[in-house]
């Protein structure tokens, strides 16, 4: 009887547990990173100077800035000549447990800091848009423009994995405290958050900033993940379909490749970074940028990918794998370098290499959706012909300088002359 007692507490204690769950549970997207991506560079998803939302927050290095945020809440008060933040804090309150649930675990906050934590993250972010977007006295006077590091250094830290607010918080306090007398991209979010964050990205010349994005995003980071990737995003899934069936396979590295006979070209008529075709033995690949913040940027958008699902295109992921597999050595970094495929600015191929071969480590790979298949099995293909690694042999043995070409046309001037000779001498007999 005892035990059936107990099994009917533990039964209406697990239904009562049951009872607190939504009936249609709300998918949260602001996550941590999990612990095999950090341990490959916890530094790359750490906030150097600014904490937004709640997973780095209360961090020692990162308090000074919470007095500018107090500052630029400040700011913004004057600019609409307002004395008080009542509206605001009763706006981020009712928005309090829709912006709980976006993220992936409980936040240990009671309601006030997290509602103080919302308005001072938020305030911060549009107004610091804001500024950057004018040439006006505010930007000169404050300490933030005046030295490049730091407002580099806080556009780092807005496209970090885990240094996230959801938009919509952005978005409410941006409608709030618009100036009457603001008009055009002035009164456009997304057109000012892509102003400031676009600059990060690689590929940042092959396309200007949309005038009226129309995007609905979930947080700064998704906003340019998808500004990022549309355009190559319009067609790959023609080739993704035309080699679901077919399969594919691995390429070898770019000193393997260029032993069969592959070349390796920058790209002049690409229209994104991850635009990499190939086509009669040459790989056209657009310019890769590589500067200390490169591996940050990537890592950062790879993790973004990982946790939105394996059914959804990941062509940041695609592409940094694709990288990987082109550089297995600080001498594959030196024939791309020499190609202009690569912008070496961290000045040292061997640094370059540890870093590429170690962004896809603890990465999941979605081989039904793989944006290179087609390049790879063509590649491949290629590579399998014999009589291409024998011209790739012929050329690269002798024929890489101007002595080597010298003596093998010189040799053969000599065997066709000997073979003259002796069929003169058949002939006089």
């Amino acid at each position: 009887m005892r035990h059936e007692n107990q099994m009917s507490q533990l039964s209406i204690c697990i239904a009562e547990k049951l009872a607190t769950l939504p009936s249609t549970p709300y998918k949260p997207y602001l996550f941590r990173i999990n612990d095999a991506l950090r341990r490959e560079n916890s530094e790359a998803y750490e906030p150097e100077i600014v904490a937004i939302g709640p997973y780095h927050r209360g961090k020692v290095k990162l308090q000074m800035m919470e007095e500018h945020k107090l500052l630029y809440l400040q700011e913004l008060l004057k600019r609409r000549n307002e004395l008080s933040v009542d509206m605001y804090v009763i706006a981020m309150q009712e928005l309090e447990q829709k912006a709980r649930k976006c993220y992936a675990e409980p936040i240990k906050m009671n309601r006030d800091e997290f509602v103080e934590m919302m308005l001072l993250d938020g305030s911060f972010i549009i107004e610091l848009f804001r500024k950057f977007s004018c040439e006006e006295q505010e930007q000169i006077d404050d300490p933030i423009f005046q030295a490049s590091v730091i407002w580099l250094n806080i556009r780092r830290d807005l496209l970090l994995f885990e240094n996230q607010l959801p938009f919509f918080v952005l978005s409410k306090l941006f409608d709030m405290s618009k100036d009457s007398n603001q008009g055009g991209p002035q009164e456009n979010i997304l057109v000012l958050a892509l102003k400031f964050l676009l600059q990060a990205i690689p590929d940042i010349s092959y396309f200007k900033t949309p005038e009226t994005p129309e995007i609905n995003d979930n947080h700064l980071l998704s906003l340019v993940h998808g500004i990022w990737c549309s355009r190559f995003a319009t067609m790959v899934p023609s080739r993704i379909d035309a080699n679901q069936e077919r399969g594919w396979s691995f390429i070898k590295c770019t000193t393997g490749l260029r032993e069969s006979g592959i070349k390796f070209v920058k790209a002049t008529d690409s229209f994104s970074l991850f635009d990499i075709k190939f086509t009669n033995g040459i790989v056209k690949i657009p310019r890769l940028k590589i500067v200390d913040r490169t591996e940050c940027l990537f890592r950062n958008m790879v993790a973004y990918e990982q946790y939105k699902g394996k059914t959804k295109p990941a062509y940041v992921t695609d592409y940094v794998i694709f990288i990987d597999r082109l550089i297995n050595s600080p001498m594959d970094v030196k024939i791309l370098d020499e190609c202009g495929v690569i912008d070496n600015w961290l000045g040292n191929d061997k640094a370059v290499s540890f870093m590429v071969n170690k962004m896809s480590n603890q990465v999941g790979l979605n081989p039904n959706m793989f944006s290179y298949a087609e390049v790879f099995n063509d590649i491949n293909e290629h590579c399998g012909r014999t009589c291409h690694t024998w011209m790739a042999n012929l050329n690269h043995n002798y024929f890489n300088n101007p002595w080597s070409s010298i003596s093998v046309i010189g040799a053969f001037v000599l065997l066709v002359l000997t073979g003259i000779q002796t069929i003169c001498s058949i002939l006089q007999i």
